[in-house]
């Protein structure tokens, strides 16, 4: 099953430009969506990704990577 991301384009907080291509090697079989998430207060003061359907948000992009990484699904290896 593929992971499910998304993050906003209007959040203060991260740059699309590196964020977007760290949570693609984070999770390669991700299905990245991006558009307002109607989150305004929050993405004002933090930065923040829902990764499988879960919010996970820090001050820092890079804090929200390492947190975030707990909730991708790994593939199963046979």
């Amino acid at each position: 099953m593929a992971n499910d991301i998304r993050v906003c384009d209007k959040c203060k907080h991260i740059r699309m430009k590196t964020f977007v291509p760290k949570l693609q090697k984070m999770a390669p079989d991700a299905e990245i969506k991006i558009g307002c998430k109607s989150y305004c207060g929050p993405c004002g003061k933090r930065a923040f990704v829902y990764i499988n359907g879960r919010y996970v948000s820090a001050p820092t992009e890079e804090e929200v990577l390492a947190k975030a990484e707990a909730f991708v699904k790994k593939p199963v290896q046979s």
